[in-house]
């Protein structure tokens, strides 16, 4: 990815066509050290024996806050214009031999 400054200090950032397409998980995984946050991101499916961890994302601490307060800020605008988002009971998303927080 390409980070430039413009003439206007505003940061530009290069969305890549092959990472624009996005990739689908329904399960995240993470874990922490003292100094960084992993964010393991995988894909769930019935039938299916082991799920792959589809991306990886590791950050400082300081980023991971931000993430968390970002998330809170656009989740509460989703709700806003279209309604709570439902969470279903805990034991409906449980999924057998996968361990870690979600």
């Amino acid at each position: 990815m390409e980070k430039k400054e413009n003439g206007n200090g505003q940061l530009q950032i290069e969305l890549k066509e092959e990472v624009g397409l996005g990739t689908y998980a329904n399960l995240a995984i993470i874990t922490h050290s003292s100094s960084e946050f992993i964010l393991d991101f995988a894909r769930v499916l019935p039938g299916v024996p082991k799920h792959p961890v589809v991306s990886r994302v590791v950050l400082c601490p300081e980023q991971a806050k931000r993430l968390l307060r970002a998330l809170e800020d656009n989740v509460g605008k989703y709700e806003r214009a279209f309604g709570p988002i439902p969470i279903p009971e805990e034991n409906a998303l449980s999924f057998p031999n996968v361990t870690g927080e979600a």
